[in-house]
């Protein structure tokens, strides 16, 4: 596959807000660790390999373990996440595929138990950011490099 433009040099105010909006996100309450966690889950769901492989990678610098990495896209049916990162987990799938279930009832329940009111709009806003790079790298065809 074939990169079809860079869109940072086609739009350098866009990504200026981009990367803003990323900063802000790595700042807020919501752990490192816990970040790159649903920043894999979200990229999967929307078939970006491009930051799948980034989150993965810099997940792995963080210290993450290889297997609960391999483990995300079944982390229902997996032991190895937390009670707090299995309803970010949920949230992320709920936020990522709005079109789809319109985030039940029974994912807020969930995702409430684990953050408090300011926790899930930070997490909220972190699924929104990985989302929108997900939509810039899918449809601009950006791929992983070395």
């Amino acid at each position: 596959m074939n990169p079809r433009l860079d869109y940072y040099s086609a739009s350098p105010k866009a990504m200026k807000a981009m990367i803003a909006m990323e900063a802000l996100t790595s700042s807020l309450s919501i752990e490192p660790g816990l970040l790159h966690l649903i920043k894999v889950r979200a990229s999967q769901l929307n078939g970006c390999a491009f930051c799948t492989d980034m989150h993965s990678v810099d997940a792995r610098r963080l210290g993450e373990a290889e297997r609960r990495l391999f483990a995300i896209v079944v982390w229902r049916d997996s032991e190895f996440f937390s009670p707090r990162e299995r309803a970010a987990l949920a949230w992320t799938e709920a936020v990522t595929l709005l079109a789809q279930s319109h985030v039940p009832d029974d994912v807020y329940a969930q995702a409430r138990e684990q953050f408090d009111e300011a926790q899930l709009v930070d997490l909220t806003m972190a699924v929104t950011t990985i989302n929108s790079w997900n939509r810039l790298a899918v449809s601009f065809r950006q791929v992983p490099s070395d």
